[in-house]
């Protein structure tokens, strides 16, 4: 007992030093967006806790949608939808170009959940348009995507766990398209070795600061085509999957 004392209190005093350490950092290098606790601003830099801010936006819809609007983002929300016991959404929007977002979506106007959406915005401004003038000089026009609702479990399979898409809660991405005209697709593109694959590469990690879930061509072949990008909910410790 005593030892499992002992043990139980070096925990302890390793998670307080842990965490003085980050809030001391985050302090010192001016980054409230590092700390946990200080509320989400979709106008600052990314930091370490923006996607497990983004992920708690599940539980307040209202919250998302006024930190869209202050964001200059525009938007329509969608009338709740239910099919069934399992499957639909009661806090969706539809992204609309134009204000602070500059990527079109296509096919247009997808129902997202809105922490999905927050984060796509998030992504355009911070990691995909500054990796396209990296990588080509230009920025993306639009995002070619394969969806986000769809009420069937994972992998379109009989039986078994929800997909997040039967919530809306995920967006899958397919590719993009550069203002020259240029297609960029995670199908022909992803194990290249050219500014294409790198772009591809570059914007999946950077998806991995934003969402719960963020799937590749290196997860399995069930994603050689595409992103999966989701915010699905993963407990008190919000462990993140980025594959």
């Amino acid at each position: 007992m005593r030892a499992l004392r002992r043990v139980a209190g070096v925990a302890l005093g390793l998670l307080i030093a842990a965490a003085t350490v980050l809030v001391g950092f985050a302090l010192l290098r001016g980054r409230p967006q590092d700390l946990p606790w200080t509320p989400l601003d979709l106008a600052a830099p990314i930091g370490l806790s923006t996607g497990r801010k983004l992920a708690a936006l599940r539980t307040d819809p209202a919250q998302c949608r006024a930190l869209l609007g202050a964001a200059g983002v525009r938007y329509t929300a969608l009338p709740a939808r239910r099919d069934g016991a399992t499957c639909g959404y009661a806090d969706a929007i539809r992204l609309d170009r134009g204000g602070a977002i500059g990527i079109a979506l296509r096919p247009a106007g997808p129902g997202i959940a809105c922490p999905v959406a927050a984060a796509l915005a998030l992504w355009e401004w911070n990691v995909v348009q500054p990796a396209a003038q990296a990588r080509f000089g230009m920025p993306i026009a639009s995002i070619d995507h394969f969806g986000s609702y769809a009420c069937r479990r994972l992998y379109g399979r009989e039986s078994g766990a929800w997909s997040e898409h039967a919530r809306a809660n995920a967006i899958d991405i397919a590719g993009f398209r550069l203002a020259d005209g240029r297609r960029i697709t995670v199908a022909r593109d992803w194990q290249g070795s050219d500014a294409s694959a790198a772009f591809l590469h570059d914007v999946r990690d950077g998806a991995c600061s934003l969402y719960a879930t963020v799937l590749s061509p290196d997860y399995n072949a069930a994603h050689r085509d595409h992103l999966h990008l989701d915010q699905a909910d993963r407990g008190p410790l919000g462990w993140r999957a980025c594959r």
